[in-house]
């Protein structure tokens, strides 16, 4: 983020905007797709980000926070206000305005920056706080998500979008017949966002729903596998009459080989492509997303910047909107008895972590541009998430410190 304000302002701008317009184009037969790089990096990187998010999402419902209803309560009573009173506040302000269609931008909460931010203060957040803020970015995320399908999508051709609804049943097929591979995924998963990106309906869409896809079961149980791998050690151990300081015998490499199997088979393919792939998209894919959207352009005054109705509507939906709307609906959830506060947990710790999920950035950078495109008005967006995901940071590290320490205030 830094280095794309630094570059965008400095003399090397020129250079910054260059590089981002630089068209790359991939042709198969008569199929050709050609986009600037900064597109390539938003339609095509993004989706694999969008991938993970869908992974997480099925994780959590399956066997995480989302699993058991009343305790999913408090973070998607926090998730659904700190989605709509946001978009409430930008909305009101920029109503009949040319900003108008930004209203999705500071519903958004960026999880890893926030997760990031609440493990920075340690043990002065709960663990129960931690998981509520991780379990309710994921449903933020789902929000997010259905509001860009929904409302951000232009033109949809239907035709390709069929050819990806297509993609997505063999996906489903691949799922119903157990088949564990990702590779036929993958294939199938190209496909999908193919006819996504040529369907109208933004192509990230297409990770989200291939992730959700992706078989969530196990081909052994935690018992069978302790079992399974006694068993392989010991014959591991009955090989070893075969002595070299550089080799295995062929006993003890068969039994190798069968542990491999037995880890595999205890893992869920969903684990196994999170796992792997987590470190490409938090190390690779959004330092470059950052880089190519976060390099505003500062003309003037940072002031009078932030004096648009959109930088206006964007702040205090992401500030105020989202630390008043996420404590407001946790606290109604528990007044009507639909969820219950952590009991190592106060309101005013909570009320810290709906701060830190007023960092938009990754999300509301990406709805921005699809709310305005290229000009102005996405310039000053950009540089209100960038602003506002600063203050909210610190406001709720403020209040997490303030509050951390003491024993949990319950006053209601």
């Amino acid at each position: 983020m830094v280095v794309a304000l630094a570059w965008a302002n400095s003399p090397f701008r020129a250079a910054y905007e260059e590089l981002w317009a630089t068209h790359l184009s991939i042709e198969v037969a008569r199929f050709r797709i050609e986009e600037s790089l900064l597109h390539w990096i938003n339609d095509g990187l993004m989706a694999l980000f969008f991938f993970v998010v869908g992974l997480e999402i099925k994780r959590e419902v399956v066997a995480g926070e989302l699993a058991e209803p009343r305790k999913a309560m408090l973070p998607i009573a926090g998730a659904l206000g700190g989605m709509l009173v946001p978009a409430a506040i930008y909305a009101t302000i920029n109503a009949g305005g040319p900003g108008g269609a930004g209203w999705g931008i500071p519903m958004a909460t960026d999880i890893a920056f926030a997760v990031a931010a609440v493990s920075v203060l340690g043990s002065r957040v709960p663990t129960s706080l931690k998981v509520f803020l991780t379990a309710l970015a994921i449903v933020d995320d789902l929000g997010a998500i259905l509001v860009i399908a929904v409302f951000y999508a232009h033109g949809v051709a239907w035709t390709w979008l069929g050819v990806g609804a297509a993609g997505l049943a063999a996906c489903a097929l691949f799922n119903a017949s157990r088949i564990r591979s990702p590779i036929p995924y993958a294939l199938a998963g190209l496909g999908v966002w193919m006819a996504f990106l040529q369907s109208g309906v933004h192509a990230t869409i297409a990770g989200v729903l291939v992730a959700l896809t992706i078989p969530a079961h196990r081909r052994l149980d935690s018992r069978e596998f302790l079992r399974r791998s006694a068993s392989i050690l010991e014959d591991f151990e009955e090989a070893s009459e075969f002595r070299s300081a550089r080799l295995v015998s062929g006993g003890q490499q068969s039994a190798v080989g069968a542990l491999e199997e037995a880890v595999e088979h205890v893992q869920t393919p969903l684990q196994r492509l999170e796992d792997a792939l987590h470190p490409w998209v938090v190390f690779g894919v959004l330092p470059l997303f950052a880089l190519a959207n976060a390099g505003v352009a500062i003309e003037g005054s940072p002031t009078v910047m932030l004096g648009h109705p959109v930088a206006l509507g964007v702040v205090l939906g992401l500030v105020l909107g989202k630390s008043a709307g996420i404590t407001l609906f946790a606290w109604g959830a528990t007044r009507l008895g639909l969820a219950a506060l952590p009991p190592d947990a106060g309101w005013a710790q909570l009320h810290g972590v709906a701060w830190l999920a007023g960092i938009g950035f990754t999300m509301s950078l990406f709805i921005a541009g699809l709310a305005f495109g290229e000009g102005e008005l996405t310039s000053v967006a950009k540089f209100a998430i960038l602003v506002a995901s600063v203050v909210a940071c610190l406001g709720g590290m403020v209040v997490l410190r303030a509050f951390g320490g003491d024993s949990p205030d319950r006053q209601e």
